[in-house]
Parts: C-alpha cells; structure tokens; sequence
C-alpha cells in the first residue's frame, strides 16, 4: 500500500486526505497551524467561537455539499441583501429595482452595467477573456464612465494596483459565480451558512479523518520536501524526517518553491515569481446590526475591501446575540500591514467603517487574521503559468490555489481542485 504525505492542513490538503482515505491509502497530515483547516479554520473572538475568516456557500456548490454530505452536515439557504456605499451614502442593492434606482449611475450607463453582466454571466468559458485585460474589457462593454464610477473602485479595492495586470477572465469569473447565487422575480440572492461555521466542518472532518486511520500533526512545521532514493523525504523543522512513497505539497506556490529545493531551478523561479495577493482580515463583534446588509461593496474609498455583516446572514443566536462583521484587505504580500500591531489596525479599519455608519459603537471584541498567500492573481494568459499537479520530481505534486483558473477562491473550488487532482497523485 502506498503511503503518502500531506504538507498544509487546510481544505485542500483535508479533501485528498479524505479522497485518499477512502481508496485505502496510508496517509500523514503536517499542519504547521495549531489547528488544521488553515483559511477556513476557526477562532475565538471574545467569548465567541465562529470563523477567522468569511465564507459563503451557493445552492450550486456541489463539491463542497459533497464534503458536508459525507460529514451529515446540512446547510442552510437564506436571501441575502446588498449594499454599496458611494458619494457618502449607503444604498441598497439587492433587487433589479434598487438597481434601476441607484443614483450612482445613469439610465445608459446602467443598460450598459446590466449587459456586461450577462455578458460574463453566459459566457462559457474564459479562454479568449485571459488574453484581454479587465480594465480594457469592461470599458469596452460598461463604458468610460461606468468603469470609472463603478468597477475601478471596486477592482482596487479587491486587488490594488495588481487589476492593471488582470485579466477580464477575473471579472467573468467573479461575475458568474455571483449571478448562480440570484433566484426569484426580484433576481435577490441567495447564500448558504452552515450552523456552527466552519469550525464545525474542521472538528467533524478530524474525527472522520481520524477514524479512518488517517494521522494529523497540528504545530508541526515542515522545513523542507526532498527525493531519497525511491521515496519523498518531509524534513520537520524540529529536525524529525518522515519518508513516504509520494507527498503532496498543498502550501502556496512561492512557498512550494522554497520547500523543494530539488526542483530544476527554472521550476522553482517559476513558483516563487507567480503574483499573490494576502489578506489582512479584522473581525468586530457589535451588540447591535450595522445595517440589513451582508455585503456592502464600497465605491467611495475605504481601508478596506468591503463590509461583510456575517449575522445578516447566520442567526446571531449563534454568536450569543452578538452581530459579527469582517473587514477584509487584499494586499501585496510584503505589505507594511502586516508587521502592523492589531490594536493599529483595528483602529484604522474601525475609523474607516464609522465614515460609513456614523453612529458606529465601540466594539465588543475584535481580532485581525493575516494570511500572506491567499489568491494567485489571474493575469493575462495565466493559464498558461499554472502550475502542474505533478512536479519535476517523481512522487512529489502540488495542490494548490494557484492552480484554480477557471474560478474565484472559495471552499467550493478548493475542494474541486483537490478532486481533480486525485487523477494525478494516486
């Protein structure tokens, strides 16, 4: 029987872990986190356990119901509404009718705004959109000025000055998974939550995993994956080794380079030049709603990416009573934010949110989550960059989100990819 090993405990590691389970395959999970799930893994803010990060699951998220579905975890499907903060003032957006009335945008302007929606929401696939730049894509079918009011701030506000590099498979990409989520006359969307969080997920799938033969090592840092003779070495950064017929990697593509030094050298500059954004990520517990909003996407200029009001979304009851909101920032890896102190953040992301609601109250609890490699940035023909499943060394492969092209990131397609990789590593 084939023994393998599994280096990053989060979702994608997790999914192969499973998938390998059940084929019978010894296997061996090294998280360097105290606790596996890595992006979708848990915390505690305050008194109140729930995410350290946001997440959403659409109606149309088959790989990730699968997961639940093995794990006997329901879901629940609830209409969500959206804002957008523009001019100093907060508007909905939620129905085709707040739309037709949002004062942001003219009556041409938004005949064009709708067809470029249904221009990305049927498109069948983004092959020809990778060679084309998103700016150069929407001012073509948005207009000037649509792109300069509308998807300019939104585009800096995901990905800073990297949208120059982007390209329109981005914005399809975006705009589709979207669009899956809208159901009924009022075209409303619709988003899923599971009851406990994803928290919930990662101690269920422990157990699973755990049952099925499968070990876990929590705070056990890997320092580097080499070949020896006929197997794949895992050097712990404690000095322990493990060997293993085959390890898969899951570790973001510029850490993969510096974990495998024997790959060809043009191998591993390849992995560590592919362009990243991180997440810099703070979460605010109120003893009052902000607005009915789950999501309010900003036009006027903000710290951050966007409001995401989690408990208009999950019962607060969950949270005990409490309103939890994240404010995320995408970032440049080598972001000066990163070093920032949580206290600094906090304060900046807290004066940047009372711009949008005034009366703001001071939060109950807070806590900032870092991740410096979260999204690989889709630039033009980036397909052609991905990286492979199967690398250079024979019995070493990468799973990793550099590897989605054909999608945003989010659980659903990380549990996709590692389904699609089990083709090569078994």
């Amino acid at each position: 029987m084939s023994t393998y090993g599994i280096v990053g405990g989060g979702i994608a590691g997790l999914t192969l872990a499973w998938k390998l389970a059940e084929e019978g395959r010894d296997v061996t999970v090294f998280e360097a986190a105290p606790a596996i799930g890595g992006l979708a893994a848990g915390w505690d803010i305050g008194d109140t356990a729930w995410d350290r990060f946001y997440h959403v699951t659409l109606e149309s998220d088959t790989n990730t119901r699968a997961l639940l579905d093995w794990l006997d975890i329901d879901i629940s499907s609830v209409p969500a509404q959206t804002g957008v903060f523009g001019n100093g003032r907060l508007y909905p957006m939620t129905t085709n009718l707040d739309f037709l009335r949002l004062p942001l945008l003219g009556a041409f302007d938004k005949i064009r705004f709708g067809l470029t929606i249904l221009r990305a929401a049927f498109a069948r696939d983004s092959g020809h959109l990778e060679q084309i730049p998103v700016e150069h894509w929407l001012r073509r079918w948005s207009g000037d000025r649509t792109f300069e009011t509308f998807w300019l701030p939104l585009l800096r506000s995901k990905l800073g000055n990297a949208y120059r590099d982007t390209s329109a498979a981005f914005i399809w990409a975006t705009i589709r998974r979207l669009y899956t989520a809208r159901s009924g006359s009022g075209n409303q969307e619709r988003f899923g939550y599971i009851p406990g969080g994803y928290r919930r997920v990662m101690s269920e799938l422990a157990h699973r995993l755990a049952a099925a033969g499968i070990e876990i090592h929590v705070a056990t840092p890997v320092e580097q994956v080499t070949r020896a003779g006929n197997h794949i070495e895992v050097k712990l950064a404690d000095g322990e080794v493990h060997r293993f017929d085959k390890v898969v990697v899951t570790s973001a593509a510029p850490v993969a380079a510096r974990l495998c030094p024997d790959l060809p050298d043009a191998e591993r500059r390849e992995l560590a030049s592919l362009p990243y954004l991180g997440v810099i990520c703070v979460s605010l517990l109120f003893d009052r709603p902000l607005s009915p909003y789950y999501v309010t996407n900003l036009i006027d200029p903000a710290p951050f990416t966007g409001v995401i009001e989690m408990t208009n979304l999950i019962d607060p009851a969950e949270l005990g009573g409490r309103h939890l909101v994240y404010l995320p920032k995408y970032v440049d890896p080598d972001d000066a934010l990163f070093a920032a102190n949580d206290d600094q953040i906090v304060a900046e992301f807290s004066e940047g949110l009372r711009r949008i609601h005034p009366d703001l109250a001071d939060p109950v609890a807070s806590g900032v989550a870092r991740a410096r490699h979260v999204m690989a940035i889709p630039t033009i023909a980036y397909s052609d960059r991905a990286p492979a499943f199967a690398t250079s060394t024979p019995g070493l492969f990468l799973v990793n989100s550099a590897q989605i092209v054909d999608g945003t990131l989010n659980v659903n397609e990380t549990v996709g990819l590692a389904l699609r990789a089990m083709e090569s590593i078994r």
